[in-house]
């Protein structure tokens, strides 16, 4: 990889990422470049009391909207100005120009309603790059928390936990606990999906006839897995803390603790992709939008891992 350069694509316009990443990116300092209007970035750096043009090593790459923004008002003309974003920087990085990408939260439901089918920056990024799964995990508050299943109705997640699933779920997940994290060997605790654990099979039988044979098949291909756990379980800190990653069956089964633990400052990481990508662990939050008074501090911490991984080791190259 040519450039240790960051991208960060500035989000859902109407909502509070142009002022997070213009924040995080200012308090940071790292070698960046922010994707979208630059009229939109100019109000909202003055918004913020920010200097503009913005200071060395920042530029802006602009990226016209469709039409004005009214902040924490939601326009579809605007969601394909969204995804643009998110292909200009992608475009960066196979030229060789970024070595990751970094991402302000978008709004799935506005996309959807212009007419395109978008579950999420993870899903969208998987099928851009061609990468056949990828895996969401989260880290801050002391914890690791990656997924079995991201965006899906709770109805549906027992249908797609599948052994299938589950073992390329670990294997991606051990892969980059290695590669990104500098893990020689991670502890990987599995989470069963039912109360207790299915509590012997009373409570169901996913654990006895899913996840328990995953977790063995992982160990005999030489990952150190463990589980399955109840999940009121592993997250007592004593147990947590024996463990480098937790893999959730469900988004707010993982998810609910390590945001209570991080207090709003957690990672959004996607492992598997062919480049790096962090993101803040939020949404959109319309209602502080145009307000000067979000948190960046999860955009902040998202660049900081960003380049804590890079100098751990580059992304591998773009194809």
């Amino acid at each position: 990889m040519a450039a240790a350069r960051l991208a960060i694509t500035t989000g859902e316009p109407a909502g509070i990422g142009p002022e997070v990443a213009l924040a995080a990116a200012v308090a940071c300092g790292f070698e960046a470049d922010l994707i979208g209007d630059a009229t939109l970035l100019h109000a909202s750096a003055a918004s913020l009391g920010l200097a503009w043009p913005l200071p060395a090593p920042l530029g802006v790459v602009h990226e016209p909207l469709a039409t004005p923004v009214r902040p924490g008002q939601l326009d579809p003309r605007n969601a394909p100005y969204v995804l643009r974003l998110l292909d200009r920087a992608l475009e960066g990085w196979r030229a060789g120009s970024y070595a990751a990408l970094v991402t302000a939260p978008v709004h799935k439901g506005v996309i959807n309603d212009a007419g395109v089918a978008f579950s999420g920056h993870t899903e969208y990024l998987a099928a851009a790059t061609g990468t056949p799964r990828v895996v969401m995990m989260l880290v801050g508050g002391g914890l690791r928390v990656a997924l079995a299943t991201t965006h899906l109705a709770l109805s549906a997640v027992p249908a797609a936990i599948t052994r299938a699933a589950l073992d390329a779920t670990l294997d991606i997940l051990q892969a980059d606990l290695q590669a990104r994290f500098g893990l020689a060997q991670p502890r990987i605790a599995v989470l069963g999906l039912n109360p207790h654990a299915g509590e012997g099979g009373y409570l169901g039988r996913e654990e006895i006839d899913t996840i328990a044979p995953a977790v063995a098949a992982a160990q005999a291909r030489g990952i150190s897995a463990s589980g399955p756990w109840p999940a009121d379980t592993i997250f007592v800190p004593q147990n947590a803390q024996r463990v480098d990653a937790i893999l959730a069956m469900y988004h707010d089964q993982g998810l609910a603790t390590l945001k209570y633990a991080s207090f709003g400052h957690g990672v959004n990481v996607t492992l598997g992709l062919p480049l790096l990508r962090t993101s803040a662990d939020h949404g959109t939050a319309l209602d502080l939008a145009g307000k000067a008074q979000a948190d960046a501090g999860s955009m902040r911490a998202a660049l900081e891992l960003a380049a804590q991984l890079l100098q751990r080791q580059v992304a591998p190259a773009a194809p």
